[in-house]
Formats: structure tokens, sequence, C-alpha cells
């Protein structure tokens, strides 16, 4: 049986990060892209060099830490800087998320990357076989984004529309808007039918 790679996408508060734990409590280990990529900006001392010297400052405070409030300040202002700068960090998430991967496949035969952004990046195309996209209404999106991030509910809309999500990319949908037993349910069945077409030959014809 050949193993699969999950990719689990949707917008800003759909629940995610939800899903991802429910997998990780039933066995089935998952690649936190957000929190694996700040790790890498810590650890990883070639791609800080790469973006020191894409950037032109240091990037790192008095105490030696990567100084994400000075990173940040110069990316989201604009919009080169920031795609010069995705081609430097993707690859080195790419290559970590694959180093990652070959170390849980000898576990189980199913791994998940869950990352907001990797679906319309083309670099990351090749890395996973199915795409499983939470969603939420867009009010409750709103809810749950402005309890996590202490966000104003203004700033969260904004950011929601920036996302483009293209729900025809996805080989199924799990409607994140009532419990968490009812996440848990869906997360199962999704899943339970991910497994059947794995044990049918059907993932990589």
């Amino acid at each position: 049986m050949m193993p699969v790679t999950v990719l689990i996408t949707g917008g800003i508060g759909s629940g995610k990060s939800a899903v991802s734990s429910i997998l990780e409590s039933e066995g089935i280990p998952v690649y936190d892209s957000d929190s694996r990529t700040k790790a890498l900006y810590d650890s990883d001392l070639r791609l800080r060099e790469n973006l020191e010297s894409l950037l032109g400052v240091s990037l790192m405070t008095a105490e030696g830490k990567f100084d994400r409030k000075l990173f940040a300040s110069m990316i989201f202002a604009n919009a080169d800087v920031l795609r010069e700068v995705e081609n430097v960090v993707h690859p080195a998430v790419l290559e970590d998320f694959e180093q990652w991967r070959e170390t849980a496949l000898t576990r189980t035969g199913i791994v998940c990357m869950e990352s907001a952004i990797a679906l319309d990046k083309p670099i990351f195309r090749g890395s996973y076989d199915l795409v499983v996209m939470v969603d939420a209404p867009v009010q409750l999106r709103i809810e749950r984004a402005c309890r996590r991030d202490e966000a104003d509910p203004e700033a969260i809309m904004a950011r929601i529309r920036q996302q483009e999500i293209d729900f025809s990319k996805a080989d199924y949908i799990i409607e994140n808007n009532d419990s968490l037993s009812s996440l848990k349910a869906s997360v199962s069945s999704v899943f339970e039918k991910i497994k059947a077409e794995m044990e049918n030959g059907k993932l990589h014809n």
C-alpha cells in the first residue's frame, strides 16, 4: 500500500489546527508548517543568512534571537519583498517537510501537512496527494480568529478578503460549524474514506 500525504488547508479561523489536533490524537502525524517555519528562523543558519543577505539587515536581536518584529515589518509592507522572501523561505520549509515526512512514514502510511498557503504555491504542489479543506461560516471564523489572535474583527475580515479559497481544488471538505464532537466525527469519516481508497489502490493510479 502506497503512503499518502494529505494537505490540511483552509482560511483563517476555519479550524485547521483543530483538525490537526484530532488527527494527531488518532495517531496520524501532522506537520504544522507555521510553527516549523518559525522554528527554522531560529535554527537554520543558512536560511537566516540568506534572508539577511536579501534584506540587507541583521535579523538578530541583542539577545541573539531571530527578530520576528523587524522581519514582519519589512516583508508585509512590500509585496515584491514578500515574494522574494518566499522564494528563500519556501524551499527551506519544503526540505524540512520532506525530511520530517521520511521519518514519519516509517511509523505510518498517512502523514499530513497543515498549511494555509501550500495549495497556492507551485513549489509545494508535488508534495501532497490529497487536499482536505476545512471551512466554516465567515462570522464564526472571525469570532475564532479574534479570540485566538486578540485582534479586532475588522482586521480579521481584511485578512479573510485577502485569502482566495478555491474549493474546486479540494478532494474533501470538512465543515467546522458545530461542536468539537461533530468535528471529530467529520474528520474520522473523511480519513476512513481516505484509508479505504488507499486499500483499494485508487490514490496513485
